[in-house]
């Protein structure tokens, strides 16, 4: 069996969401002092590569203890789509179809590569990374539904449009930018409000907004974000692809390391990790 691994190192220095707070790692005591070592942390559960749970976007969600193991792990699919799309543009069906085959229920991970501008990258470049990349359409969220996918992954700081989140209030200098860059206003470019039913109350809703996270969330395809480590090692390959949040109570996300395992038979791991 290879085992290759999807995720960002961690630290002190890994970058947060806009808007989000950086972390804090301490220690709180030491081998000369206290004769064993321990250390404390503090971080938004959005930091690194994470894994969004359902409910980060919608209510009555599962928390992260509640997400079964046959769901975290699953064979899925990596896809290159970095030939197909960057800065400011949207992730539709086709992109991920014309390149592999999508099995139903499958895991999917895109590669858009936008990985090259994330922390310690040799193009390092935040504000592109966080800003500018792009992300899934209306469209895009609908398939995964029909499709049945698990949850997916991107090498990017959000599943959704970064002008189709409240970074487009939180900057509106980018928000003009991007305008300029697309010749219309965001609400065109996106196609103004979609709508979709509430999972539990049955309420008809029309949004603007996040239809990454409130579309697809409801039914449930959840998604990893900050995807990277040799991601560009497996591109266009099926594997188990697998994510290992902490078991959360109450958890709304949580960092983890995601791994593609290769070489080592479908129905054996699924049965050896979900018995």
């Amino acid at each position: 069996m290879r085992i290759v691994d999807l995720t960002h190192p961690w630290g002190l220095h890994t970058p947060g969401w806009v808007g989000y707070p950086g972390n804090k790692m301490y220690y709180t005591q030491n081998l000369q002092t206290n004769q064993i070592v321990s250390q404390r942390i503090e971080a938004s559960l959005h930091s690194g590569t994470h894994l969004d749970g359902p409910m980060h976007g919608t209510d009555g969600g599962l928390d992260m203890a509640s997400l079964p193991l046959d769901y975290l792990i699953h064979p899925g699919v990596i896809v290159d789509v970095s030939d197909a799309v960057t800065d400011w543009e949207l992730i539709e069906p086709e992109h991920i179809t014309s390149k592999v085959e999508v099995k139903k229920g499958d895991i999917l991970i895109i590669h858009t590569g936008f990985i090259d501008y994330y922390q310690g990258m040799p193009k390092q470049d935040l504000v592109r990374y966080f800003t500018m990349h792009p992300g899934g359409s209306v469209r895009l969220a609908r398939w995964m539904a029909e499709m049945e996918i698990r949850w997916w992954g991107i090498d990017a700081g959000s599943g959704d449009h970064p002008m189709n989140t409240t970074i487009r209030n939180m900057r509106p200098d980018l928000l003009k930018k991007f305008e300029e860059h697309v010749g219309m206003t965001y609400t065109e470019f996106f196609g103004g409000e979609y709508e979709y039913t509430h999972h539990l109350s049955g309420r008809e809703i029309k949004s603007d907004i996040f239809p990454m996270h409130h579309l697809a969330f409801q039914d449930g395809c959840i998604h990893a974000e900050n995807v990277g480590g040799d991601l560009k090692t497996v591109l266009n390959q099926r594997a188990i692809i697998g994510a290992f949040p902490w078991k959360i109570e109450g958890g709304e996300a949580c960092p983890c390391r995601i791994m593609a395992f290769f070489d080592c038979g479908e129905d054996e791991v699924i049965e050896g990790f979900a018995g």
